[in-house]
């Protein structure tokens, strides 16, 4: 691929990274208001989007000349599991405490993808990472001592924040070395499936309430599946397999973002300037932890 093909294929990786990132952005405003429970909102969301997502690999299908080997379907299947891990907690997560805490949290995944491809690699962290990742640290013990006069409902919810963080990063990492030799259009279809298999059985037994009251309630789980899951995670999706794993987890850094605007525009949720401080310290930690990861 010549220079200037090269650099207008990164600008497009970059504008999809994003463009999904803003994408799935909302995602956590439709959970807020959702009239079904945080998992069954989870399952909806995956599954409404799969027609979408196997119309496109139709289509896709006739690009491709690569077969879908069993070592490619394994990466697709696992990449399912931790996506269902990652919805189910995150979900939770939102309803319990807030947006903006529940997504901040979420995507300190960038860390645990460092922090991963170092014990699989076995590459030594730079003394660099090791400040990003302490800063990162003093702004998480900032959000959560801010979230200590909100209850233990709120700090359970934090908690299950980071938690969400882990099953995130190991989906990146899953779909990053799944892409290099599977459409994105196969990998969102089959890992959707998967995911959405996990979460109709625990929809069902969490009691909570399954489908919504009201044709408003389609309508939100309809714009969460069409946004987030069918249009943002593609999108992701599609730039991991352009960018390296830690790059597109710091362009994910725009969700938090996005997710603490609209929910101070539309749901009137406040940020205390503890937890702006605290917000700030763990972006500003990732952004370093990463950079040092790049330059190793």
């Amino acid at each position: 691929m010549s220079r200037p093909a090269a650099a207008r294929s990164n600008s497009i990786a970059i504008a999809a990274l994003l463009g999904g990132a803003a994408a799935i952005g909302t995602s956590a405003l439709f959970v807020k208001v959702s009239e079904t429970g945080p998992v069954s909102t989870a399952f909806w969301r995956v599954f409404l989007a799969l027609p979408i997502l196997y119309a496109w690999t139709r289509i896709d299908q006739h690009r491709s000349t690569d077969p879908v080997t069993r070592g490619n379907l394994r990466l697709m299947l696992l990449a399912g599991f931790f996506f269902a891990g990652d919805l189910a907690v995150w979900h939770w997560s939102i309803v319990l405490t807030s947006v903006a805490n529940a997504t901040l949290l979420a995507n300190c995944a960038p860390i645990f993808v460092t922090l991963a491809a170092w014990l699989m690699f076995r590459r030594r962290p730079r003394a660099l990472f090791i400040a990003g990742l302490a800063l990162a640290m003093l702004g998480m013990a900032l959000l959560l001592r801010g979230d200590f006069t909100h209850g233990e409902r709120a700090l359970l919810g934090d908690a299950l924040g980071i938690i969400t963080a882990m099953f995130y990063a190991a989906y990146q990492l899953t779909v990053t070395r799944a892409r290099q030799h599977t459409s994105t259009s196969s990998i969102m279809a089959v890992s959707g499936t998967i995911t959405a298999l996990i979460l109709l059985p625990l929809a069902l037994a969490s009691g909570e309430r399954f489908v919504p009251l009201t044709a408003h309630g389609w309508l939100l789980l309809v714009g969460l599946a069409l946004i987030a899951q069918a249009a943002g995670q593609s999108l992701i999706a599609y730039a991991m397999a352009h960018l390296s794993a830690t790059f597109s987890s710091v362009g994910l850094l725009l969700q938090p973002v996005i997710a603490a605007a609209l929910a101070w525009m539309l749901l009137g949720e406040v940020l205390t300037p503890l937890s702006i401080a605290g917000a700030m310290l763990v972006l500003l930690g990732i952004r370093i932890a990463h950079s040092a990861d790049r330059e190793s």
